[in-house]
């Protein structure tokens, strides 16, 4: 009989690509990893792994195997996740991830706010892109995601917090005349300084005025928010920052203009969680302490 903990030795191997670093993921010795993923393929009949001293490679039905194996295995996480829950449903862990233009602004304000909710909870927080954190919750690596829409999740289950709308941060006297807000016609023709491809809010910045022409500065991009005010303080471009990280005071330190944009099309912010978990009805109370503590922060009233 195939044992969850041969699929999981498979699995660890297929993503580790390496025997030492795949036990060290599943906490046994290699010896005992090196068995059990022997005795899943004379179980199997076929081979799902070529060693040599240098590297490992995975058979074609290896990997279509791991495949399976991953959805097993996250299967069997939930069935424990549900029995948790109905025993104790506000306690053990939850693994929750968040994109970087959400984390270091909401978190810090919702955690003390989880934690006293849920004191038995323990939250472990990531910070990742989004295609990781998708994947974190497709291979069972992740409970639940903070991410910004419009992105393609697939069949995970959403809930909406609040609309992040943008605001135009620009060099001191960037504008020639008082301006109080501007539009997506004052930016026709400009280039913005944005973070680095990858970054969701890069692709939401490029879109937020999409019946003009703003593209990305080439010549310039960052990894931070941080990074990207801090050019823009130093005269070197303007740049489209979040409400939500403004609110939270990235640009309180720097010397810079800050601009409404009343007609920039908002990203939505989401919890998001596989629609089989266990744990839905905790996520949704949590989801509340996130708006609660979006609230706390200030700003426009659809913040």
């Amino acid at each position: 009989m195939i044992t969850l903990r041969q699929l999981r030795f498979l699995v660890a191997l297929t993503e580790e690509r390496h025997f030492s670093r795949a036990a060290e993921s599943c906490n046994v010795t290699q010896p005992t990893l090196s068995s059990g993923l022997k005795e899943l393929e004379d179980m199997l009949g076929v081979q799902l792994a070529e060693r040599t001293k240098r590297s490992v490679l995975i058979t074609p039905i290896g990997e279509e195997i791991a495949q399976r194996a991953r959805q097993l295995l996250i299967a069997a996480s939930d069935i424990e996740q549900l029995a948790t829950e109905r025993r104790s449903p506000n306690s053990g862990n939850i693994r929750l991830g968040a994109i970087p233009t959400i984390a270091p602004y909401l978190m810090p304000k919702a955690l003390p706010l989880i934690h006293k909710a849920f004191p038995d909870l323990r939250v472990y927080l990531r910070e990742e892109l989004t295609e990781l954190l998708l994947d974190g919750l497709a291979t069972g690596r992740l409970d639940a995601a903070l991410i910004a829409k419009p992105f393609d999740i697939g069949n995970l289950e959403t809930l909406d917090l609040f609309e992040d709308g943008y605001l135009l941060a620009t060099p001191r006297d960037y504008a020639t005349a008082p301006i109080k807000v501007m539009h997506g016609a004052d930016l026709e023709g400009s280039r913005l300084m944005l973070l680095e491809r990858g970054h969701c809010l890069q692709r939401h910045a490029l879109s937020a005025f999409p019946d003009h022409d703003i593209r990305q500065d080439d010549s310039f991009s960052a990894t931070s928010l941080p990074t990207l005010i801090s050019m823009v303080a130093e005269g070197l471009g303007i740049t489209l920052l979040p409400r939500l990280a403004v609110d939270a005071g990235i640009a309180a330190q720097h010397d810079v203009d800050l601009f409404p944009l009343a007609d920039a099309c908002p990203r939505q912010v989401v919890l998001a969680w596989r629609p089989t978990s266990a744990r839905a009805k905790v996520f949704r109370q949590i989801a509340d302490l996130l708006i609660k503590s979006r609230k706390a922060l200030g700003g426009p009233a659809d913040a």
